[in-house]
């Protein structure tokens, strides 16, 4: 790990000093997920309600620049400025990438699904079709016992892929089948959330630190 990307992991305890205590647990969830984009593997989000709306937001700090430029790889983009001035156009507009999907979208599917299955089994079935070895299922469950999210993290561990769990209070089930488990010290649904804010942030910040 860069000594930069240290440091934003300090500041994530100096800012929010309840988050010291899972420090450790940051860290580990940060090396499963920078080992799984460094394999050219893709990280795929899952949870409900606000913690649906979070998959959403990391999904676009990891997809795009969040702090950073994040310039195309130079024989790419020399190979689209060969197609000529529409090629230029796009590579003028485009920028680097971590490869992550949220399992919360994709409503044509996910309905079909919900209406000719159990709802419990959405995220699961994704995880079935999409996952492979060597990818991430990072979840979101304020309790740790969210049904869908469980069920999709075992469907990850048979598929060879390992599980980053951000939850709350006990961490529930998820702590259990989860191979690193961030679980911010609050019970209440909103707090919990509140918390799981700036440990996303700064695990996408130090991604991007280490990618960029």
């Amino acid at each position: 790990m860069k000594e930069s990307t240290k440091m934003i992991l300090a500041e994530l305890c100096a800012r929010y000093p309840a988050l010291c205590g899972q420090i450790e647990n940051v860290e580990k969830a940060f090396c499963i997920l920078k080992d799984c984009f460094a394999r050219g593997g893709r990280v795929y989000l899952c949870g409900n309600g606000g913690s649906a709306s979070d998959c959403e937001h990391i999904v676009g700090e990891l997809m795009k620049s969040f702090e950073k430029c994040r310039p195309l790889p130079s024989d790419y983009a020399a190979a689209l400025k060969a197609c000529g001035e529409e090629g230029e156009i796009i590579c003028a507009n485009l920028e680097s990438g971590l490869p992550a999907v949220s399992l919360c979208g994709h409503p044509s599917l996910t309905t079909a699904y919900m209406n000719d299955r159990n709802p419990d089994f959405t995220f699961a079935q994704q995880v079935n079709v999409w996952g492979k070895a060597g990818d991430v299922l990072l979840t979101l469950s304020t309790s740790g016992n969210s049904k869908n999210c469980v069920y999709a993290a075992h469907v990850a561990k048979v598929k060879g892929m390992q599980v980053v769990f951000l939850g709350g209070g006990t961490g529930g089930k998820l702590k259990e089948i989860a191979d690193a488990s961030i679980v911010v010290p609050e019970k209440e649904t909103f707090k919990v959330q509140e918390l799981h804010l700036p440990v996303y942030h700064c695990l996408c910040a130090m991604l991007e630190e280490e990618f960029f």
